[in-house]
């Protein structure tokens, strides 16, 4: 992909990010506290393209953001990317490679394709509506839907619902839905070591014990897969924190041993989960507070304000994707100082791409 073969080039850039971040900073400095009580969804969720720097994740999978995401391609050998008007399919790169390659390895299991939901937003954040993770660029929906053998249109993908693969009113999954193929993707993508957990249905969960669960030399994988509620349309991949980001917060562990094929399973097949928690009487279930960006880790201010790409194309993460020149085309967000006086010598630096508007 071209991302870490430039390191002289890197250096050469490094007063221009510097001097990109400064007046980032320095427009997010002058919005004052008012910007701090907006809900952090509004922001996060109007904001069409990623960060101009390097991928850096902040805080944790349900409270965080991005910098430096990239998109997954619309469509690519063996995975399209569905509903496209969310703009949802932004990520790591870590995390965008491995959908990629999970594409191109259960292909060779005999999954015709990947149907890629929600991802992440350009910088990540609260979402405008579902999920209260995916916040961070480490979190990616797979439709338990095999790709059709043609390109779907925009349309299509806006309308197409996912299939479920649960027998109607039960918690079990449909036989005649529900395959081998299906089992295989599941382990397929659980096998990754970067794979932190993967979530789905109690009932596909209880379908994998039965196919695996014998086999104690399968604990290792087998237990990333947790049973949760929903994730009967599709499963979730949650990716472990990146090196390249320190103040990205980890999830507590999978438990060390074990395949997860145990009475902690059979919890779900009881009443317990599926039956509301009593309110007292006279009392109202009270409404979450809006998340705001003071609720947020402190860096995301500042991925929210930072200089964006050039163009979404530069951004994405396909075969031509070229991390140096996206950081190279930065563009200051409206409002920000120009940054011509911090970017010494970029005409001279061999990267084909466009200079920052000034």
């Amino acid at each position: 992909m071209g991302v870490f073969a430039h390191s002289a080039i890197r250096a050469r850039l490094k007063p221009a990010l510097i001097g990109l971040a400064c007046a980032g900073f320095a427009l997010l400095s002058g919005a004052g506290p008012a910007l701090a009580e907006q809900p952090a969804k509004q922001l996060f969720g109007n904001t069409p393209l990623p960060s101009a720097t390097e991928a850096r994740v902040h805080g944790f999978y349900s409270n965080g953001c991005i910098a430096g995401a990239v998109a997954m391609p619309v469509d690519g050998p063996n995975w399209q990317a569905m509903r496209l008007e969310r703009n949802r399919r932004w990520g790591h790169p870590d995390l965008i490679a491995l959908v990629q390659r999970l594409s191109r390895d259960a292909a060779t299991d005999g999954w015709p394709g990947l149907l890629v939901g929600d991802i992440s937003q350009p910088r990540g954040g609260p979402m405008l509506s579902g999920h209260a993770s995916h916040q961070i660029g480490l979190d990616a929906d797979i439709w338990l839907t095999r790709m059709p053998n043609r390109r779907l249109t925009q349309a299509e993908r806006a309308n197409t619902s996912a299939i479920s693969v649960l027998k109607q009113g039960t918690l079990h999954i449909d036989p005649a839905i529900w395959t081998a193929e299906h089992a295989r993707l599941l382990r397929r993508a659980a096998s990754y070591d970067r794979v932190e957990r993967l979530f789905v249905h109690p009932g596909i969960k209880r379908a994998m014990c039965d196919a695996y669960g014998d086999n104690r030399g399968n604990d290792r994988w087998m237990i990333k897969i947790r049973p949760y509620y929903g994730h009967h349309y599709h499963f979730h991949i949650r990716m472990t924190c990146p090196a390249d980001s320190p103040n990205c917060r980890p999830q507590d562990p999978v438990p060390a041993s074990g395949n997860g094929c145990d009475s902690s399973l059979d919890w779900w097949f009881t009443s317990e989960p599926w039956t509301p928690k009593p309110q007292a009487p006279g009392t109202r279930p009270r409404p979450r507070p809006e998340k705001t960006l003071a609720d947020l880790p402190n860096a995301c201010r500042g991925v929210l304000r930072a200089p964006r790409p050039a163009s979404e194309s530069l951004a994405t993460y396909s075969a031509s994707f070229d991390q140096v020149a996206m950081i190279a085309s930065a563009v200051p967000l409206a409002g920000a100082a120009p940054a011509r006086a911090t970017l010494p010598g970029l005409s001279r630096l061999p990267i084909p791409a466009n200079r920052p508007q000034q």
